[in-house]
């Protein structure tokens, strides 16, 4: 198997644990994060209706780099979620480590006003 096929097989298993234990509600929805080796992107998803609430990527914001970038999605995702009369998300990092972008993005989530 090939290299970048055997790391994406075990994010795919990383995010089906997470999976497991993490799902959204109406009151506090799963903030689903995904990343590209070019984009990052954050949904807000209620997972008892099957609805996305609001979604953000990094393709048409400003930012010289993906850390960058990404918390420009954290805080643009805290924003629609105010929008949506949220305050609260569960978390789902998609199997990717809890760094660089990832980490960029859940604090500017925090510095927009979204608990988590």
């Amino acid at each position: 198997m090939e290299k970048t096929q055997y790391k994406n097989n075990q994010r795919i298993s990383r995010h089906k644990r997470i999976r497991a234990k993490v799902s959204g509600t109406a009151e506090r929805p799963r903030l689903a994060i995904f990343r590209s080796n070019r984009y990052i992107y954050a949904q807000l998803i209620d997972d008892t209706a099957g609805k996305t609430i609001a979604c953000v990527d990094s393709r048409k914001l400003a930012g010289k780099t993906l850390t960058e970038r990404a918390a420009n999605v954290g805080a643009e995702v805290a924003v629609k979620a105010k929008v949506a009369g949220l305050t609260e998300v569960v978390f789902d990092r998609g199997g990717f480590r809890y760094q660089g972008a990832v980490a960029a993005l859940a604090e500017g989530a925090r510095k927009g006003g979204l608990g988590f």
